[in-house]
C-alpha cells in the first residue's frame, strides 16, 4: 500500500510500505476511505514532537471500512463502516477505567495518542487500529464521511480541551485565539453550553469570517491592541473563558491576558517551545489554566449531534483531494492562510 511516511524534521514522502497486519487479538485493520491532515502533523514535520521516529506513517484521523479483525474483537466485524479515534483505548488500565484514556497505560509511552505518533497512522490506504473495540465508532449510514472525519480529533478536541476543560457555562463570555479547525470546533460547541458572547481572534480575515459562520458573535483582528478591543467588548473585565488554539508562546501569552479575574484559560495548541507566563502578577487573579491531550470520550455524543444536524461538522472541510494527491493537499494545508483552508479532506 501507499502511505505518507515521516523521515525526520522537514522530510516526508508518499511511498510504498507493507500492508498492516493483525499483531494482537484486539486489533482491527481499517481500509481508509476518507482522512485529513491535522495541525499536529505539521508540528511533527517541524520537529516539535521528537517521539515520532523516522519511518513512521503519519496521521490519526480517518473514516473507513473494517477489512480484518483479531480474534478478541467483538464489537466490530468485516465490512463495518467506522470512525477511527485519534485515541487508542485499552479500556482496562487505571486511566481508562477513570475515563481518561488520553493517558492509557497500554503502551510504554503512557498516552492514548499513538496513531501517527508511536505506531503507524491513518495517512495511508490502510491502518492497524489497536484495541479496536474501544478505539472505533460505528458510523450511521446517513452520516457522510465529510461529516464524520472531523469526529476523529478536531471536534472532540475543541469541545473537550476547550469548552469542557474551560468550564464554559450559560451566559459566559469566551475568547478563542486562533480560528483554525480546532478553534472553529471550540466556537461551534460553545453553543452546547450557552455562551452569550464568543469573540474570535485571528490574523486572517477569511478565518474570522468562517468563525462567524461557526457561531462567533464578534471578531478581532489580532494586533497590538487586541487586549484592549476584547476588554471593550466585555465591560472592561475580560472574558470568562479564554482559549488558545495555535501553539505559539505569544498566542498563549495573549490568551492569558484576556481572562477576567477567576477566569479560565484553556490551552488547546500543541507547543514546541517553553512558554513564559507572568505568574508573579497572575496568581492574585485566581485564574485556572488547563491544557492537555484530548480523551475523545465525547465522540459518541458529538456523533449524535452531527447526525441530528445540530453540529454541521462538514463545514470544516474547505478543500477536497484524492488521497494520492496528499503532497499537494499538505502544501495547501501548510499554507492555510494563503489558500483560505481550514481542513483538507482526502478521499481514497
Amino acid at each position: 500500500m501507499k502511505a505518507l511516511v515521516y523521515h525526520g524534521p522537514g522530510k516526508k514522502a508518499w511511498e510504498e510500505v507493507p500492508d498492516p497486519q493483525i499483531l494482537a487479538p484486539t486489533d482491527a485493520i481499517v481500509k481508509i476511505d476518507t482522512t485529513t491532515i491535522c495541525g499536529t502533523d505539521l508540528h511533527i514535520l517541524g520537529g516539535d514532537v521528537p517521539a515520532v521516529a523516522d519511518g513512521r506513517i503519519l496521521g490519526h484521523e480517518g473514516v473507513g471500512h473494517v477489512i480484518a479483525v483479531g480474534d478478541s474483537v467483538t464489537n466490530f466485524k468485516v465490512g463495518d463502516r467506522v470512525i477511527v479515534s485519534c485515541i487508542s483505548k485499552c479500556g482496562v488500565c487505571e486511566y481508562c477505567q477513570k475515563g481518561f484514556p488520553d493517558h492509557c497505560q497500554a503502551n510504554e509511552a503512557g498516552v492514548g495518542w499513538i496513531l501517527g505518533h508511536m505506531i503507524d497512522g491513518t495517512l495511508a490506504e490502510q491502518v492497524r487500529v489497536p484495541f479496536a473495540d474501544g478505539s472505533l465508532h460505528h458510523l450511521p449510514e446517513h452520516v457522510t464521511d465529510e461529516q464524520a472525519v472531523f469526529l476523529s480529533d478536531s471536534l472532540p478536541t475543541g469541545y473537550e480541551v476547550g469548552v469542557l476543560a474551560g468550564q464554559v457555562r450559560p451566559g459566559d463570555t469566551v475568547a478563542v485565539v486562533g480560528t483554525g479547525a480546532v478553534g472553529l470546533a471550540a466556537i461551534m460547541t460553545t453553543s452546547l453550553w450557552g455562551a452569550s458572547k464568543v469573540i474570535a481572534i485571528d490574523t486572517n480575515e477569511f478565518r474570522l469570517q468562517k468563525a462567524l459562520e461557526f457561531g462567533a458573535t464578534d471578531t478581532v483582528v489580532s494586533g497590538p491592541n487586541t487586549r484592549e478591543e476584547v476588554l471593550a467588548l466585555t465591560d472592561g473585565l475580560g472574558v470568562d473563558v479564554a482559549m488558545e488554539c495555535v501553539g505559539y508562546p505569544e498566542t498563549l501569552q495573549l490568551t492569558a491576558s484576556l481572562a477576567r479575574p477567576r477566569g479560565h484559560i484553556a490551552n488547546l495548541g500543541v507547543h514546541g517551545k517553553p512558554v513564559e507566563l507572568p505568574l508573579d502578577t497572575m496568581w492574585i487573579g485566581n485564574y485556572t489554566l488547563t491544557m492537555g491531550l484530548v480523551d475523545a470520550t465525547s465522540t459518541a455524543t458529538l456523533l449524535k449531534m452531527v447526525a441530528s444536524g445540530k453540529l454541521p461538522s462538514e463545514k470544516m472541510g474547505t478543500h477536497t483531494f484524492a488521497l494520492n494527491d496528499i503532497e499537494e493537499a499538505w502544501d495547501v494545508f501548510a499554507n492555510a492562510a494563503k489558500n483560505e483552508a481550514i481542513k483538507v479532506v482526502l478521499k481514497a
